[in-house]
């Protein structure tokens, strides 16, 4: 039994959703822009008082492990054209630095060569340099799911490593330090 999959969806003014029940599409349009996600055809979306819920077909171990996901995708495309994402990304290094223009991310991390990043469309993305502060890179749209990939993958170009703390890491993010050789003594 999903927990998840029963609560109910909050519909928010000034959205509207459209559910293809032949294809299992389901499209949200919002004042942030438009979301589209495939669902499993078998699944039904049931509005009643300004609410969605979402109702599985049988109680297979298949439905059942789709039930939650489906209902969390929604979700997050309800909020994400409403409200939107935003994730801001600390570079932590000496003579590491970043620059955005035109969705095009250059990043200096320490490698002989910088980094050239294309970000999708959907997406914007800035970098802000302060003296005395690391510099920030925050991407902000609608989609999660590309917000989340997007991110990934500028982390992986430096990855935080556990000794100097060096890296592409989360604003706020904690970071487990190791001691180094000179803590054995």
């Amino acid at each position: 039994m999903s927990r998840i999959g029963k609560k109910p969806i909050k519909l928010v003014d000034g959205i509207s959703y459209n559910f293809d029940q032949n294809t299992g599409q389901v499209t949200v349009k919002g004042p942030k822009g438009e979301l589209k996600q495939q669902l499993d055809p078998a699944f039904k979306l049931v509005e009643n008082e300004g609410e969605l819920t979402l109702e599985r077909p049988t109680e297979q171990k298949r439905h059942k492990a789709l039930h939650g996901l489906y209902r969390s995708l929604i979700n997050n495309m309800i909020t994400g054209v409403t409200e939107g994402f935003k994730k801001e990304l600390e570079l932590v290094g000496v003579g590491y630095k970043a620059t955005a223009q035109n969705n095009v991310l250059e990043l200096s991390l320490g490698y002989s060569h910088n980094i050239w990043l294309s970000i999708p469309s959907e997406l914007k993305v800035s970098a802000q340099t302060e003296k005395g502060k690391n510099p920030t890179v925050t991407l902000e749209g609608s989609d999660k799911q590309l917000l989340g990939q997007v991110t990934a993958k500028i982390r992986s170009l430096r990855k935080v490593e556990p000794y100097k703390g060096k890296g592409i890491r989360f604003v706020g993010e904690q970071i487990r330090r190791k001691a180094g050789k000179q803590a054995a003594k």
